[in-house]
């Protein structure tokens, strides 16, 4: 028997399990201290009431011999799928339910769908980026090449400085960990290099609900010719609070083909093997997250925790500290003071301030030397943390 070595490959400890592990170090250290917590991407709000409720009447009726379900579709509901549909409706973008395949967040479908994909395609990753898409890559043993965002190109890279041919893309606007977001015009630059190169983008829109910014696409089938190049990526998680829930989906446009080979019917074939759906406990309350009540109940915890975000990129110009992010995106990042690495203050801000944030290294060689801090607390939490980081800077 031999292991998978390209296991071997990984960095030996998972970024936010190393932060963890520090933060719970410091906590045993100063037990009286009151930790923030400004750095994993996690909300803290309580599910929309529409979605409780929805879940709850949904278990009533599992308890019951009329109302219980088994297994369900793979691909999710049809109630969910119209609720998708109906979502994306009010963005311009009109889908078939049969394009929406529901699953248990974007984590999971990120790395899931590179079965479809030969272990020989040159795989594009911006750096710095989620570290989950590199992770899964390596594990399979793929061939990475990063395309490298800065200050210059406002971490936004674009298919002009590639050096390779590109075959699998992943785009994640707003980004994770910078809080950028493309325009529609680069967008389209991107649609038309991966036509052009006869390549797939993987578009990952987890944060697609925090853009405010009317003038900004979040959506990847905003933009024109995408349906032929294009998989959306997306969840539940930080619109709804689904975190600990589970439920995103994944929209694959029925054109989208290679070698002759429906994208989306090798996903469905994938699902169906390895898959059993999300429970209907969960997809009633995603559907009820969906509707138009549900929406403005959503909204409510998404500009509370832009207002946190407002608050903290504020900070930021006070100090005079550089950063993006805050605007459009839940997330601030900014370029470490002093020209600190980024672990370093990680430290320096753990040890004097008690504050937990994420530092710029675990995101990509492009992210040493900054930091991100999460909005993702309470108003009061926040605005405790942006007065300690003032006295510590």
């Amino acid at each position: 028997m031999k292991i998978n070595k390209h296991f071997l490959d990984l960095q030996d400890s998972y970024l936010f399990s190393t932060i963890a592990k520090k933060a719970a170090a410091h906590v045993e250290a100063n037990p009286d201290a009151q930790v923030l917590r400004l750095g994993i991407g996690d909300v803290t709000r309580p599910l929309p009431k529409v979605a409780v409720d929805a879940m709850t009447a949904a278990v009533a009726e599992m308890g019951q011999t009329a109302g219980f379900r088994g297994y369900g579709p793979e691909q999710g509901y049809p109630f969910v799928r119209e609720a998708v549909k109906a979502y994306y409706v009010t963005k311009g973008v009109e889908l078939d339910a049969e394009e929406i395949y529901v699953g248990d967040g974007a984590k999971s479908d990120i790395g899931n769908i590179l079965e479809l994909f030969d272990r020989d395609n040159n795989i594009i990753v911006p750096d710095p980026v989620y570290p989950a898409y590199v992770d899964a890559n390596i594990m399979a043993g793929r061939k990475i090449s990063y395309i490298n965002g800065d200050e210059g190109n406002g971490f936004l890279p674009m298919p002009d400085s590639l050096t390779v041919k590109p075959d699998v893309i992943y785009i994640c606007s707003p980004n994770n960990p910078t809080g950028s977001v493309y325009s529609r015009e680069q967008l389209k630059a991107w649609v038309d290099f991966a036509i052009e190169n006869n390549a797939i983008i993987l578009f990952d829109s987890a944060y697609e609900c925090f853009i405010s910014d009317k003038t900004l696409p979040t959506s990847i089938f905003e933009i024109e010719g995408s349906r032929k190049c294009a998989v959306e990526i997306a969840t539940l998680s930080k619109m709804a609070g689904f975190t600990g829930v589970r439920c995103g989906y994944t929209v694959i446009p029925k054109e989208l083909e290679f070698d002759g080979q429906s994208i989306g019917k090798m996903w469905m074939r994938r699902q169906a093997t390895k898959f059993n759906g999300i429970s209907y406990i969960v997809q009633k309350g995603a559907e009820a997250a969906l509707s138009p009540e549900g929406l403005a109940q959503c909204k409510e915890n998404v500009d509370a925790y832009m207002d946190n975000a407002k608050t903290i990129a504020k900070t930021m110009t006070e100090l005079g500290i550089w950063h993006v992010g805050g605007d459009n995106a839940p997330y601030i990042w900014l370029k470490c003071p002093n020209g600190m690495t980024s672990w370093d203050f990680f430290d320096k801000l753990l040890a004097e301030a008690h504050i937990v944030g994420t530092p710029g290294a675990g995101f990509g060689a492009k992210g040493e030397g900054y930091f991100r801090l999460s909005a993702f607390n309470s108003k009061e939490n926040v605005e405790e943390a942006m007065n300690r980081i003032r006295k510590v800077l």
